[in-house]
């Protein structure tokens, strides 16, 4: 019997979300939602640098992963890379860019993941607060506070994303190529969140509009990139409640009370669970596949279990 194997299919799952040979950037790689698509892009062989400013957590994600794909047979040979990156300082991002184009010359998928929450005003969760609600909220925040937000949520977008235009236009030239049937672009995927969608304020105002702005900015980038002729795409996931650092259940179970505490609708959660990481992973496959996600540029992929379909949005 011979041992070739057979060719895949061009429609198979195997043949369309195949990343093998392609190069990532995971911003806020490290632990939550970034850790989980970056693991996802590395199982299906795409080599995935992730990036923080903190090395231990990088190393300590990088090690556990490589180990796990490194026992599956036939694994597809991706893998994890920790680089520090400070994504709020120009300097930073530059040094992560000359490593890139030293180590890999190109770039074909940049994710950008790095967020953080707040400031708060507790107050707004009362469905009927005391007082003089204009001092209250007025009081609880400043204005320093919310550009450091605007500063790690929205600007970190911009300025990571034209600093490795130039290596994500040498990705697309690889990819073209490497298959000649088509034009080929590389991939930008920007990670909001639902809050950025629903109507209501969760009592973290400068986030929601922080992340409205992330999906704003998507819209924009695919807009310029397309009419300046840039081969790369660029789209948005928007995710729900996930277990993550930034949800304060990384590694934890989230009971259904849990999931709507997090989520503040008017409506409970529909699947009353957070979302897996098989969930927000195959929406990151999808949009970073040359493939699979190759016609889609603009969009904001919504993955909250059906939460915005029942609250304001």
């Amino acid at each position: 019997m011979s041992s070739i194997s057979a060719p895949l299919h061009p429609l198979s799952s195997a043949k369309i979300h195949d990343l093998s040979g392609l190069v990532a950037l995971v911003t806020g790689g490290g632990s939550g939602i970034g850790l989980m698509i970056a693991e996802t892009l590395a199982c299906n062989g795409a080599k995935v640098y992730i990036a923080s400013r903190r090395l231990e957590t990088l190393q300590k994600a990088a090690t556990d992963v490589n180990g796990r794909l490194a026992a599956i047979e036939g694994h597809a040979n991706g893998s994890l890379v920790p680089i520090v990156l400070d994504v709020t300082s120009k300097p930073s991002i530059q040094e992560a860019v000359a490593h890139l184009r030293e180590k890999e010359g190109k770039l074909h998928i940049l994710v950008n993941n790095s967020g953080q929450v707040g400031p708060f005003s507790r107050i707004l969760k009362d469905a009927n607060p005391p007082g003089d609600l204009g001092k209250a909220v007025f009081e609880s925040e400043t204005f320093e506070e919310w550009s450091a937000l605007f500063n790690v949520n929205l600007a970190s977008i911009f300025f990571t994303t034209f600093a490795f235009l130039s290596l994500l236009e040498d990705g697309a030239k690889d990819l073209d190529e490497r298959f000649t049937s088509h034009k080929h672009s590389t991939s930008v995927i920007n990670i909001s969140s639902i809050s950025g969608i629903q109507r209501q304020g969760q009592a973290h105002y400068a986030y929601n509009v922080s992340k409205a702005g992330v999906n704003h900015m998507t819209k924009m980038m695919s807009t310029e990139f397309a009419i300046k002729k840039k081969p790369v795409r660029v789209n948005a996931i928007a995710p729900g409640a996930y277990a993550s650092e930034m949800t304060d259940h990384q590694g934890k179970q989230m009971e259904p009370w849990v999931v709507d505490a997090i989520c503040q609708g008017l409506t409970p959660h529909p699947l009353q669970r957070p979302g897996r990481e098989e969930e927000i992973g195959a929406a990151a496959l999808l949009l970073a596949s040359p493939t699979a996600g190759g016609y889609m540029n603009g969009q904001v992929l919504v993955v909250d279990g059906g939460f915005l379909a029942v609250n304001p949005a």
